[in-house]
């Protein structure tokens, strides 16, 4: 059986495609999951893609994860920026971490510069788009030894 990645996606990623396209693109959430469906297929992996507005949620998925997961690949959005519910959740974790951003968050606003997710993530993908993920999922599996 395959080793199963949580990808874990925070606030308004389901607007994906619809807002600011000239941040964030055209692609959707959907079609950024079937890019790492590819990608972990590809690595031996399999993945589960989630999304939610609320920091409670994701929260609950990263604990979920503790039971069922191999490895969390989470976009947090907003909650880069202010969440130490998230960071503690993810430091309760006991697999590698990769952090995901869609734009290049250095060159943002000074807000976005900081990230408490960074603290716990093993790797940082900020600035690829959408093909991030798929990078991610490639990292993941060299974590985990699947390559």
């Amino acid at each position: 059986m395959s080793k199963l990645i949580y990808i874990l996606n925070g606030p308004n990623l389901n607007l994906l495609g619809k807002r600011q396209p000239e941040v964030y693109g055209h692609e959707t959430l959907a079609d950024v999951e079937a890019q790492c469906q590819k990608a972990a297929t590809s690595a031996g992996l399999s993945q589960k893609m989630l999304q939610s507005n609320h920091e409670g949620q994701i929260v609950d998925w990263i604990q979920e994860a503790r039971e069922d997961a191999a490895g969390i690949i989470i976009n947090p959005a907003a909650l880069t920026h202010y969440s130490i519910a998230v960071l503690d959740a993810l430091n309760a974790f006991d697999g590698p971490v990769i952090e995901v951003h869609i734009s290049q968050i250095h060159k943002r606003e000074a807000f976005r510069h900081k990230s408490y997710v960074s603290h716990r993530a093993d790797a940082v993908m900020a600035g690829f788009g959408t093909h991030g993920y798929a990078l991610a999922m490639q990292h993941m599996a060299h974590l985990l030894g699947e390559n």
